[in-house]
């Protein structure tokens, strides 16, 4: 999954990083790679933590909408690559069934975005479970 981050700087200070899709992420660095570097770290920390707590994650949104937010003005925005599937805990091998075409268009997908077939499906299903929130019965 791809996080957007916005990098900042104020004088005498570090590089200051907001996760605007994960309320309350926030990290620092020195330089811009390691705030970089510490942001995929505090993403982690704080997807991990909301998983253990049994929460929602939060759904992303748009880039051109962060784009258009009057907070983020004056800084970098940069794009975070997280692999959900491997965070909270043991992974579970399953054996699942999909049409060949479909399973094809996901692997075409991930190829041009990047990751891997587990981590689009497990993005792929907490975005489902997060936009139907509102009718869970668990």
């Amino acid at each position: 999954m791809q996080y957007p981050i916005f990098i900042h700087k104020d004088k005498n200070s570090a590089y200051g990083v907001i996760v605007p899709d994960l309320p309350g992420c926030f990290s620092a660095g020195d330089t811009i790679d390691e705030a970089i570097m510490n942001a995929h770290e505090a993403i982690e920390c704080h997807i991990e933590g909301l998983l253990l707590d049994n929460e929602p994650i939060p759904l992303k949104k748009a880039i051109d909408e962060h784009l258009e937010d009057p907070d983020f003005v004056g800084g970098v925005l940069a794009i975070v690559e997280i692999d959900i599937s491997k965070l909270s805990g043991k992974t579970t091998r399953i054996n699942i069934s999909l049409p060949e075409r479909f399973l094809r268009q996901i692997d075409e997908y991930t190829q041009y975005h990047g990751g891997n077939r587990s981590g689009f499906l497990v993005d792929a299903a907490m975005n489902f479970m997060a936009t139907h929130e509102k009718e869970k019965h668990i």
